[in-house]
């Protein structure tokens, strides 16, 4: 699908954001195999939502989504019956993770501590996503994995049970490989302890404490040991990366005001907000409550005047999904960015560091793809151009926001991958800037 946007005068208005995914993904699975049911409310949206609820009831996993729920009082609201630890079932077939790496990393950490054998796959995208990262260390705890290139990537055929408990450092920030070991760390004998480089997002580690696992962490390194967890109801925060958009939106557009509701602002989620207020950006949040496990907020983003920044080291695992489009800010910024550190992009749903500099230069941003990262030179006047989205979702909104800001008419192709994440991004965009899309 290709979608054309006109630069818009004026972007404004109140909004919320889907669920964030995250928070969505392990309430559902951590409330699958919990004691008692929940009610799992502003469940993320998309393509990815239906692969994590598709793989937990291919596990027998009771998932009703009703309206207008009478416990949760959102209108629309998951209701997942937990099967308690030991209770999931050997899959009929084979689970499909569709194009979510969300999905399967955390759910791999799942079968491999069941006694029966499961196959994993995903679409064309995420059969070529490294699976190593998540195979050595399930492995060293017992679970026997087979998969394509020497067990590196999808399908995975996973035979799990007799776990043991082990050390493992996670050679990089990475919050999926992380929790998939502490999920496994759920089924094992002895304690698991799982240690990471940098801190990266702790979702995980929130829920499970919330929901009664016995889980200690102690500067970077988290221990689990087998623990039974019980149901908890989820109101899950707006989702931070998808609210990444339109903070930027809101910053760099010439005219704009623009208000997220109840957004999640977990200290691990909002490096976006921090690099961004570094460049100059106007952001403001108000009405900050607690909501389960998590933080959330209302945030206020004016039009600002940016200046050029570093985006390296340890602030890369908190802004690595925002980068593409921090990328933006980055070029419509004074001065110098450079981007480094951040090779993980290489190995997204697209090779989002060339996908990006390719697109924002096509739109006429002076962008210098590195190894790990981007120099972008700011300053740039941006011109209606034609783009692809590379079948990336961060891709097509980062392209979205753009055409917006760029004078003539952008056409975006392959638009339609947005619906992964945000399947209301176009006509979310379309009322803020009150039309200028077709």
């Amino acid at each position: 699908m290709k979608k054309v946007i006109q630069h818009r005068p004026r972007i404004e208005g109140a909004i919320a954001t889907p669920g964030d995914k995250s928070t969505s993904h392990r309430a559902a699975l951590l409330n699958s195999i919990a004691e008692g049911t929940a009610h799992v409310s502003n469940f993320c949206v998309g393509d990815d939502r239906a692969s994590m609820l598709r793989v937990l009831r291919g596990l027998g996993v009771r998932i009703t989504r009703h309206n207008a729920c009478p416990v949760s009082g959102a209108d629309e609201c998951f209701k997942v019956e937990g099967r308690g630890l030991d209770g999931l079932v050997e899959p009929t077939n084979v689970l499909s993770a569709g194009n979510s790496g969300t999905t399967t990393r955390l759910v791999s950490g799942l079968l491999a501590g069941q006694s029966f054998m499961s196959v994993l796959t995903g679409d064309g995208s995420l059969r070529r996503r490294p699976m190593s990262r998540v195979v050595k260390p399930l492995t060293q705890m017992g679970a026997k994995i087979m998969g394509r290139s020497k067990d590196t990537l999808l399908p995975l055929a996973i035979r799990g049970g007799d776990l043991k408990g082990i050390n493992y450092t996670v050679p990089m920030a990475s919050a999926q490989v992380k929790s998939c070991v502490l999920i496994a760390g759920l089924y094992a004998q002895g304690t698991t302890t799982v240690t990471e480089p940098t801190l990266s997002r702790d979702h995980t580690e929130r829920m499970l404490r919330y929901m009664g696992a016995n889980l200690k962490s102690s500067g970077l390194s988290h221990s689990i040991s087998r623990s039974k967890l019980i149901a908890k109801d989820i109101a899950v925060p707006g989702d931070t990366s998808s609210a990444a958009f339109w903070l930027v939106a809101g910053a760099v557009h010439p005219n704009a005001r623009i208000t997220l509701r109840n957004i999640g602002i977990n200290p691990t989620r909002t490096g976006v907000i921090k690099v961004l207020e570094s460049m100059g950006a106007r952001i403001r949040m108000q009405n900050v409550r607690e909501s389960g496990p998590e933080t959330v907020a209302d945030i206020v983003v004016e039009t600002s005047e940016l200046h050029g920044t570093e985006i390296r080291g340890e602030i890369i695992p908190h802004v690595i999904d925002e980068l593409p489009v921090l990328s933006l800010a980055a070029a419509l910024a004074k001065g110098k960015t450079v981007i480094a550190d951040a090779e993980e992009l290489r190995v997204k749903e697209s090779d989002r560091i060339n996908a990006t500099a390719v697109g924002l230069n096509a739109l006429g941003a002076r962008v210098e793809e590195q190894g790990d990262g981007m120099v972008i030179y700011g300053g740039a006047k941006l011109k209606g151009a034609a783009v692809k989205s590379y079948g990336d979702h961060r891709i097509a909104m980062t392209m979205g926001i753009a055409g917006v800001i760029a004078t003539g008419r952008t056409t975006i192709d392959g638009a339609e991958a947005a619906s992964v994440s945000y399947p209301l991004f176009w006509d979310t965009l379309q009322s803020l800037t009150m039309g200028g899309l077709q």
